[in-house]
Formats: structure tokens, sequence, C-alpha cells
């Protein structure tokens, strides 16, 4: 244990800090777990409004200091294209193309 008082002081910054750190990586872990179940059962609406959601909780985190910027970057860019890849799946049972007839010479 810490003698000085400098140090004492230290240790109890620690003890709050990380309890501060712990919390937000815990947000940030339950929003990115929000967003993957959207993403895997296929609601596009609420995939997209979960999105918002995690990109801000990101974010937060950034200016924090719990993650650092380009990792967080890392995983907007990435949940970006699952998202958009789910709105831009078409519904099951439609046709992707209209298939033209051949003309018979």
């Amino acid at each position: 244990m810490a003698n000085h008082v400098s140090a004492l002081k230290r240790a109890r910054q620690t003890v709050t800090r990380t309890a501060v750190n712990r919390a937000n990586k815990s947000k940030i872990r339950g929003s990115l777990r929000l967003l993957r179940e959207a993403l895997e059962n296929g609601n596009s609406g609420a995939a997209a409004e979960q999105y918002k959601k995690t990109v801000s909780e990101l974010d937060k985190s950034v200016q924090k200091g719990v993650l650092h910027k380009n990792t967080a970057s890392r995983y907007k860019g990435r949940l970006a294209a699952r998202v958009k890849a789910l709105s831009s799946k078409p519904a099951s049972g439609a046709p992707t193309t209209k298939s033209k007839a051949k003309k018979s010479v």
C-alpha cells in the first residue's frame, strides 16, 4: 500500500477511474450486443435505430479515452456495412431481378 499522501491520492483516483472506465466499456458492449441482435433478427428499421445509438456511444467513449479513435472508426465502418447490407436485402420470396423473355430468331 502507498505511504505518501500523493501516492494515497493517486490510489484513490485509480479506483474511481477504473470504475468509470469499466462502466463505459460495459455500456459500449451492451450497445454493440443490442445492435448485433437486431442485425441477426433481420429487422432493418430497428438495426438502423440501434446503429445511431451505438455510434453515439462509441463517439462518447473516444472522447472519454476509453477507446482509441481508430478502433471506434473500425467498429462504425463494419457495423455500417452490415446495416446497409441488411437494408438493401430484398424481402424473402420476392424476385431479385426481372427476367426478360428472349426472342427466338
